[in-house]
């Protein structure tokens, strides 16, 4: 572990929880069993620019819903361990499928759940309102809450770093396609 800004230069893959880190944590459930969550469109574009520029981006959270799988492919995640019960083990299993070295992962979670992850990687990060457990536990904490930018702060950072942010002037999905916000 060295300079935050060389280590996040190194960064392959990102790994996100949903509630409290993609969005406020507020959740409203609807009579079919299925959740509504909001989400910031900044947040959005940042995940959809960083997967087109070949950043792999894992979504690993206990929530569940329609909505929120269709969030995610719409962005275009094709990563995402839902109502997991077991971070840890999707993580590996994550890690092991794509060839990736923890120690160039970036884990961002914002409750005691996610504190075994964190400590699985070699950048754990977090909002700036997630647990004081986890603010501990981070090496970087986002000047954003959760759901407010986070998510975009360090997705920025890491491009930045490795020289991949706004390079061009192009929407993610190209001018004949809707945005992905």
């Amino acid at each position: 572990m060295g300079n935050f800004k060389e280590d996040v230069a190194r960064v392959e893959a990102v790994v996100f929880d949903v509630d409290g880190v993609l969005t406020d944590g507020s959740i409203t459930p609807t009579p079919d069993g299925d959740f509504i969550r909001r989400y910031y469109a900044k947040d959005g574009y940042a995940m959809a620019y960083a997967l087109r520029e070949g950043l792999k981006i894992c979504i690993i959270s206990g929530g569940r819903g329609k909505m929120l799988e269709n969030r995610m492919r719409l962005l275009g995640v094709t990563r995402m361990y839902l109502d997991c019960m077991d971070k840890v083990q999707a993580m590996g299993e994550f890690f092991k499928d794509y060839d990736i070295n923890p120690e160039n992962v970036i884990y961002m979670g914002d409750d005691i759940p996610d504190l075994e992850c964190m400590r699985m990687v070699g950048i754990p990060v977090c909002p700036a309102d997630a647990a004081m457990e986890v603010i501990e536990a981070s090496r970087y904490v986002s000047e954003y809450d959760g759901g407010r930018g986070a998510a975009r702060d360090i997705l920025e950072q890491v491009l930045r770093a490795q020289g991949r942010w706004a390079k061009n002037l192009k929407g993610v999905l190209g001018s004949d396609s809707s945005t992905a916000q």
